[in-house]
């Protein structure tokens, strides 16, 4: 039985609530056992493909999408479903193409620009992003997602101070997202002003304390003060919590270049590159 939709009630906030009723795999089957007595039901064919995407069966979700817009041509929900399966396979132009045809057909859905203002963002597009997010805070000024998301891209078109400003906000709707404070972290950071990004990224870890890049920032501003001791702790506990970025670092890297003639931060690069070619347990103890 499916819900009764209102007036008030986005066709989105309708199949978000359905996907919420089970884990994903029971909602899939649920489904399919709706598709079994109406293969020709658009609305379940969509449920069927979000529960499938949060599964990552990408290509499954598409197919089920696919019949679902080949019954309702202007299903808005069915080209969003689509264009955000296509993004997870990296098929970014395709996934810009559905995401525009859905806000051709629902122009109000805030999540549609946000989609298509996050997908210019990977494709480059800074400043089409940026409208792209003013019209998701036109419709909903509310979205820290959207503030943070329009932060990101104005600071690589190297507006940092509009970013921060809009980070400013985010904090203000959101206070604790520990992504949201490491980003003001790192603007901060860029801007020459390192005790203030150190307070950012410690809230960031008040919340988060396994943050890798909260660590890994605040090592950061320690080397910028000199402060090798703090900078090699805080390192340290980047490393253990990111593998990955341990392996990206050697004796070169630009962001520890006050420090890198320092024996004990040549230790640490030492202690590293012998972890590179081995399992690293970031649980291990020193």
């Amino acid at each position: 039985m499916y819900p009764t939709e209102t007036p008030r009630q986005s066709s989105y906030q309708w199949a978000r609530s359905l996907s919420l009723l089970s884990s994903y795999g029971k909602h899939v089957a649920k489904h399919e056992q709706v598709l079994v007595v109406n293969p020709n039901h658009p609305k379940a064919l969509v449920c069927r493909g979000y529960a499938l995407e949060k599964l990552g069966r990408y290509e499954d979700a598409i197919a089920s999408f696919e019949r679902a817009i080949a019954l309702r041509p202007k299903f808005a929900l069915a080209w969003q479903g689509r264009g955000i399966c296509l993004g997870r396979l990296c098929r970014y132009e395709e996934a810009l193409t559905n995401f525009n045809r859905a806000l051709k057909f629902e122009p109000n859905d805030y999540r549609g620009w946000q989609n298509q203002g996050k997908t210019l963002m990977t494709l480059g597009r800074y400043k089409e992003a940026i409208v792209s997010f003013d019209h998701v805070l036109t419709l909903k000024p509310d979205s820290y997602k959207a503030w943070y998301n329009r932060a990101i891209a104005l600071s690589l078109l190297n507006d940092l101070q509009a970013a921060l400003t809009d980070l400013e906000i985010a904090l203000k709707i959101k206070p604790h997202s520990d992504y949201v404070w490491n980003y003001r972290g790192v603007m901060l950071m860029k801007l020459g002003r390192n005790e203030e990004a150190i307070v950012s990224f410690d809230n960031s870890l008040k919340i988060n304390d396994r943050s890798s890049n909260a660590w890994y920032g605040r090592a950061r501003c320690y080397a910028f003060q000199g402060k090798v001791d703090l900078a090699i702790e805080n390192l340290r506990h980047a490393v253990r919590l990111s593998p990955r970025l341990g392996r990206a670092m050697d004796s070169t890297d630009a962001n520890f270049y006050l420090i890198q003639q320092d024996v004990r931060f040549q230790g640490l690069i030492q202690e590293i590159e012998s972890q590179k070619g081995r399992s690293f347990d970031p649980r291990r103890e020193d």
